[in-house]
């Protein structure tokens, strides 16, 4: 979404995890995803974690403003932005996959992900995104695990008393941008 909003041009090449091109494991070896390559950037030319691609763009392009320059607000919308990539994806990765992790019993990491969710219904109550009017970064870098952890049992999910994160999140999946970025492409394939 952040490559599509900084109107950065780029090739969109969609894979098989099962089946990782050569190509993608020649530039990324450890094998996951994202990976924006940029050939001939000085510097790093593989960058391979999410927030990194959509700094980089942003940084490029930021029309909508989603890097919020107050320094204070800046700081709030990171450190949110850094307890959702610890312990909220740690409790959503145990409630969604279980079996990985061995787990007999993933509603207890489904209740410890809920207070997440509670704190950010709170700032949803505030105001019409997490850090105020517009959309921020911190929006779009939440999103996609919000989403995921309501997709695990989305009965339970729409029976939770947080009305504001439910139509934040139906706003996001109802965007034109998002229906846009989700749109199914055919895998790639190197010859």
């Amino acid at each position: 979404m952040a490559l599509r909003v900084s109107n950065t041009e780029f090739e969109h090449r969609e894979i098989e995890l099962k089946a990782k091109p050569a190509h993608m494991l020649e530039i990324s070896p450890k094998g996951t995803v994202p990976v924006l390559w940029v050939p001939g950037q000085k510097g790093k030319e593989v960058i391979e974690q999410s927030l990194e691609i959509m700094q980089w763009a942003l940084e490029r392009n930021d029309p909508e403003h989603w890097l919020i320059q107050d320094e204070h607000q800046s700081g709030a919308m990171y450190d949110l932005i850094k307890r959702n990539d610890g312990v909220f994806k740690f409790n959503l990765d145990r409630y969604k996959y279980p079996h990985r992790y061995n787990l007999s019993d993933p509603l207890v990491y489904r209740q410890n992900g809920e207070h997440f969710l509670k704190e950010l219904n709170v700032l949803l109550e505030k105001s019409q995104y997490l850090m105020g009017q517009t959309p921020c970064l911190a929006d779009v870098a939440l999103m996609p695990f919000v989403r995921q952890f309501s997709k695990v049992d989305s009965h339970w999910f729409e029976q939770l008393p947080y009305e504001k994160l439910k139509r934040w999140l139906r706003d996001f999946e109802n965007s034109n941008l998002f229906v846009s970025i989700m749109a199914k492409r055919a895998l790639w394939v190197s010859f």
